[in-house]
């Protein structure tokens, strides 16, 4: 069926619509391409609508971000002021070989493919937008480091849907070749939920591996998400309590969102924690075992439910609880090791909800009662961390506002990725040991994660 252009002459907030025509260039006639026009959820409320183009890098055509209304609305959320996002990339192949998974590799830009789609930009733009006499349509280019990479399994879980995990190299600042697992999820496509860098099995040389060619195995002893570094850096905040804490035993920390493991992996291994790991999707346990190190032991347990109710549930018995209460699965058992409140919460959950962009954490996660459970299972010294992607200032200063009134100080850490900010919330007056040089946890610290970090805490 023919579409109307007129259709098109009017923003209409939240509509896609998706068709495919020929390729314009007459030896390429036979191939398809897709179109995909998405009009912002969020009317602006002063000025003309603003239109943009984005074409599909070649060879990434059947990735989320392209390809689904999801991936297609986080590209437009984070492209300030656009009512519409014009997607244009060659039809998604429909042939599967699980057998030999397709890799892609990153290609040139192809200028004279843009150029020949420019009628079609403009015919799908409002008319109000070239009321000026101005017929020039704002080309966005997708930028990532990414240079090559590879599918290694989809997946499905019962509560964050399908997801994927993909082998990929990225584009090297040094001379050393940088090669990543991640984990992403089809809900929010173009936000990695978990990233770790992954080496060579033995007996292959780095100059000669090739992705999709040559097996990887996982290098859990460092931390290579972004914010996850700033997240560990918090731990200065109560060094020197924690230098007393290991002395006889080890210092409990609850992660509130598991994904692949890595900071639960590196607190235990790295700086000697015993962990408690919240994951309300079974599923996404299974990926972080198979594909991201994950391994269950006597110093690593793991609940699987939902955190708001672990946290109240916690809240409920104070100190009565025991370490081995928390089995796999969730399922209580006869524990040997008399519990203690925790001396570190760290809170890494995305929101799941494209409405605002990419936000974290839930709305419902921040809520007062749900902030007084987290406070009252943590110790006198303890500190509540959380990973912060704010959609708009004035909710990140009215989350402030609400941290302020349960616990006792804030400090923040701007992870400098222009979006995300690490919160710390301490329970009570502590005298920071930053500049004691003497403490033995803080010099562990300082060699495990960059020092940079820990320098640049603040008090809010």
């Amino acid at each position: 069926m023919a579409l109307d252009k007129a259709i098109f002459d009017t923003i209409t907030p939240s509509r896609f619509i998706t068709f495919t025509i020929s390729n314009p260039n007459p030896s390429l006639s036979h191939q398809l391409i897709r179109v995909a026009v998405l009009d912002s959820p969020i009317q602006l409320t002063t000025g003309l609508p603003r239109v943009a183009a984005m074409f599909v890098p070649q060879n990434r055509e059947t990735d989320w971000i392209f390809s689904t209304e999801s991936g297609h609305l986080e590209l437009l959320l984070s492209s300030p002021h656009f009512s519409r996002l014009i997607l244009i990339g060659n039809q998604p192949s429909i042939i599967n070989c699980p057998d030999s998974p397709p890799v892609f590799h990153r290609c040139p830009i192809d200028n004279s493919f843009e150029q020949s789609l420019k009628p079609l930009v403009i015919a799908l733009s409002p008319n109000t937008w070239f009321k000026d006499g101005n017929f020039e349509i704002p080309i966005l280019r997708y930028e990532d480091d990414v240079v090559c990479g590879v599918v290694l399994e989809k997946s499905v879980g019962s509560f964050v849907g399908e997801m994927l995990v993909e082998d990929v190299e990225f584009v090297s600042t040094t001379s050393k070749r940088e090669f990543r697992r991640r984990l992403r999820f089809k809900r929010m496509p173009n936000l990695v939920q978990t990233l770790i860098r992954i080496v060579p099995e033995v007996g292959f040389e780095l100059v000669c591996v090739k992705i999709g060619e040559v097996k990887f195995r996982p290098d859990v002893g460092v931390l290579v998400h972004g914010y996850l570094v700033p997240m560990v850096a918090s731990l200065a905040m109560i060094s020197g309590y924690l230098e007393e804490r290991t002395r006889v035993g080890r210092p409990k920390a609850l992660c509130v969102g598991v994904g692949g493991g890595a900071l639960l992996g590196f607190l235990k291994t790295l700086l000697g924690f015993q962990v408690v790991g919240v994951e309300v999707d079974e599923e996404v346990l299974r990926i972080a075992r198979q594909y991201f190190g994950w391994e269950d032991d006597e110093f690593i347990q793991v609940v699987v439910g939902d955190a708001i109710k672990v946290l109240k549930n916690l809240a409920c018995r104070g100190s009565d609880w025991e370490w081995g209460d928390f089995g796999v699965n969730g399922v209580e058992n006869d524990g040997c090791v008399v519990g203690s409140k925790f001396d570190v919460i760290m809170v890494d959950l995305d929101a799941g909800d494209l409405r605002n962009g990419i936000s974290a954490p839930p709305l419902e996660f921040v809520r007062k009662d749900v902030l007084i459970a987290a406070k009252m299972v943590l110790c006198d010294f303890g500190v509540f961390v959380i990973n912060v992607i704010p959609p708009s200032r004035s909710f990140y200063d009215m989350l402030i506002c609400d941290f302020k009134e349960v616990f006792h100080e804030l400090y923040e850490i701007d992870v400098e990725n222009g979006e995300s900010f690490v919160l710390i919330a301490t329970v009570s007056d502590m005298v920071s040991s930053l500049g004691n040089h003497e403490d033995t946890f803080i010099m562990k610290l300082r060699m495990v994660i960059s020092g940079a970090y820990v320098d640049s805490i603040r008090k809010i």
